[in-house]
């Protein structure tokens, strides 16, 4: 089983269930429903911010999202084949990305793995505990974004409930231009 992360509204449930979706990268406006999951809580904050353009940390206090942690099908990713710098671009690169998807949806393909354009390389790392009960940073990963094409049932738990991402991940994030 894999888990993806997924902020979204808090007044709305974590999936969306209907074509008329608002474009994002991996697809255009009515080609949903397109559901975007990131491989940590941080990569999940990173798009929020990086969508909203918030990057003065005084923003924050006014942002409440939910976070949700979702199970997610463990096999069937297919990988867009896009330049690294059209996979992690600003807005001009969505529609060599919509496109590369489509491409993939023609063939069946209904689930998508890309890097993360909202985080920097290295952004996705976290931290563990040692036995003395220390918390140390682990050593840096780059973040994975997860696409679901269509309709989907999927399970999720509500994890952070009208919060704000930390002021720390500013300086993780890849900003769109």
């Amino acid at each position: 089983m894999r888990i993806g992360f997924r902020h979204c509204d808090p007044r709305f449930g974590f999936l969306w269930l209907s074509e008329a979706q608002p474009a994002g990268r991996w697809h255009s406006a009515e080609e949903g429903p397109a559901n975007y999951f990131a491989d940590t809580p941080t990569g999940a904050w990173a798009e929020f911010l990086r969508h909203e353009e918030i990057t003065d940390a005084d923003d924050l206090a006014g942002v409440r999202r939910s976070l949700w942690a979702v199970e997610l099908p463990e096999e069937g990713f297919e990988r867009p084949v896009v330049p690294e710098t059209i996979a992690l671009g600003g807005l001009a690169t969505y529609t060599a990305c919509q496109d590369a998807a489509r491409a993939l949806r023609a063939k069946g393909v209904r689930r998508l793995e890309a890097p993360s354009a909202a985080l920097l390389a290295g952004g996705a790392s976290g931290a563990h505990t040692r036995a003395s009960g220390l918390t140390n940073a682990i050593p840096s990963r780059d973040g994975r974004v997860w696409v679901l094409f269509g309709e989907v049932e999927l399970r999720g738990w509500l994890a952070v409930d009208g919060g704000s991402p930390p002021a720390s991940l500013l300086q993780v994030v890849r900003w769109l231009d």
